[in-house]
């Protein structure tokens, strides 16, 4: 007895499947679009690659004395190397080639505490304070160093706005430290690229039980939520018409 083929099946077989890039493919992604971005990078990948092996041909002849076998492992060794770097720089003029393309935008911070918070910190894309007119915003992330305040736009613009929030937090939690970040135009502002730095830069005085006692705690205060939509641009937001 044959099988029936329901239509859905068959569509489903019939259906071209969408093949996502492969890893090489992605990396020569990466790679094109970091050397469009910033035009240096590719000379510090070049020398990020070529150096080790240089240093490997070196320490070949050095070491090796004339043996071939032992000369060809210290090439091969400088290869490898040279790869490691070469993707690790890579890596890391990519990620600041893609903080240059949101600089100075708004929510430029918050998309950074949502996607590339280092381990052990804890943030959201959502500012704590706005001001509606200027889209400059206060962002809070809490990790063993405490509770750290991230003002985006001038400085002139969001101290007030900071101290607000610094108070705030202090009279609810007035045993955790409370630090605070510059993102904006100003010359001594800390860049995209320099957030996670300086958040693993900061003396770590709470342990990881706080660091969840104390970022479930803020995020209860209905004070400090915004009724502003996750996701939603506040530039693009248009007024309710009245019915």
């Amino acid at each position: 007895m044959r099988h029936r083929r329901y239509p859905d099946r068959m569509a489903r077989e019939t259906r071209p499947k969408s093949k996502e890039p492969g890893r090489m493919k992605q990396l020569w992604q990466v790679f094109q679009m970091t050397r469009r971005l910033d035009k240096r990078a590719i000379w510090y990948m070049l020398a990020a690659f070529a150096l080790p092996i240089v240093l490997g041909i070196v320490l070949g002849v050095v070491v090796g004395e004339g043996n071939g076998f032992t000369i060809a492992l210290w090439i091969i060794s400088g290869v490898l190397l040279g790869l490691l770097l070469f993707l690790i720089v890579l890596g890391r003029r990519a990620e600041r080639a893609a903080y240059s393309q949101i600089e100075g935008q708004p929510g430029a911070v918050g998309a950074i505490l949502r996607s590339s918070l280092r381990r052990g910190w804890r943030g959201s894309e959502m500012p704590v304070a706005v001001n509606a007119k200027t889209q400059d915003a206060i962002y809070r992330a809490v990790g063993r160093a405490g509770v750290v305040l991230i003002a985006e736009g001038p400085k002139g613009r969001t101290s007030r706005m900071l101290e607000d929030e610094k108070r705030k937090v202090a009279r609810v939690l007035p045993n955790v430290p409370v630090s605070s970040l510059q993102v904006g135009p100003d010359k001594d502002s800390v860049k995209l690229h320099q957030i996670n730095k300086r958040l693993g830069g900061l003396k770590k005085t709470l342990t990881r039980a706080e660091v969840l006692a104390v970022s479930n705690r803020l995020d209860s205060l209905s004070t400090n939520k915004l009724p502003i939509p996750k996701g939603i641009d506040p530039l693009r937001v248009r007024p309710q018409r009245m019915r």
